[in-house]
């Protein structure tokens, strides 16, 4: 009889059972994936982005004939070809060049939503609301490229020294220098969008990217010269330019979006 007092003194006497902690609504719910379901879905996610790419790229050889006459615009007449393939293999570039503008909303898509599940709603709402930005970043970056960059390096390299090179550019060189300059801008003013995720994420910090402006000078001037495969100062400083200012919109991207984050 004591004992069985003595019991319920001490039930009495105890703390109430502490209450679980309140999951917080900002965060994300979802099953737990282990490291190979992971690996799954990044598989299947990469297959879809390519098969948009494909399709992409079948839609842009139907459309390659009418851009590659403007491409060629600038240049006043028709390109050289000096070898059989050298057509088609133009063709194709252009080709794949208007495939993978096609399909980068798709391809942008599938690589947001492998990321989105370790995201909390407020940072994955912001990241859904930037979609759109992705797709016209990338077009703004081959408007930018084509009527600012293009006009003047081409400029500059038909009229350097005319006393001695006349210029008779063929069909893969100069595709290739168009192409890739318009590609690869469209794809530098995705920098902006990358580092804002980044700072969603917790990872990307504007003191940090501040203190380390000489990296992105020589990071810019490296990638300039990647993009303008040329060696002269006049086209990798057009490219350089506009990297930097991207860089510097970065870094007030990265403020705001560590503040939606709640990091700061």
């Amino acid at each position: 009889m004591a004992l069985r007092l003595r019991l319920r003194r001490q039930r009495q006497s105890a703390p109430p059972p502490a209450e679980p902690e309140a999951i917080e609504e900002e965060e994300v719910g979802g099953p737990q994936m282990s490291f190979f379901d992971h690996l799954e879905e990044l598989r299947q996610r990469l297959f879809k982005a390519a098969i948009a790419l494909v399709i992409g790229v079948v839609f842009g050889f139907f459309a390659a004939g009418p851009v590659l006459e403007y491409l060629v615009a600038p240049y006043g007449e028709r390109l050289q070809v000096l070898g059989p393939t050298e057509s088609v293999v133009s063709y194709f570039r252009v080709s794949l060049m208007v495939g993978g503008i096609l399909a980068i909303p798709v391809i942008t898509y599938q690589l947001l939503m492998f990321i989105l599940p370790g995201l909390t709603r407020k940072e994955s709402r912001a990241l859904l609301m930037a979609l759109p930005a992705i797709t016209g970043l990338f077009l703004v970056g081959v408007a930018f490229a084509w009527f600012l960059l293009v006009p003047p390096a081409l400029g500059f390299l038909s009229n350097f020294q005319p006393n001695l090179f006349k210029p008779e550019w063929t069909a893969d060189l100069y595709l290739g220098f168009v192409t890739a300059l318009l590609f690869w801008m469209g794809v530098a003013f995705q920098t902006p969008l990358i580092f804002f995720v980044l700072a969603l994420l917790g990872i990307a910090n504007a003191r940090a990217l501040l203190n380390n402006w000489r990296v992105a000078v020589v990071g810019s001037a490296v990638a300039a010269a990647l993009i303008t495969p040329t060696i002269d100062p006049v086209n990798m400083f057009l490219v350089m330019a506009p990297l930097l200012a991207l860089y510097t919109l970065s870094i007030l991207l990265v403020v705001i979006g560590r503040r939606i984050a709640g990091v700061d």
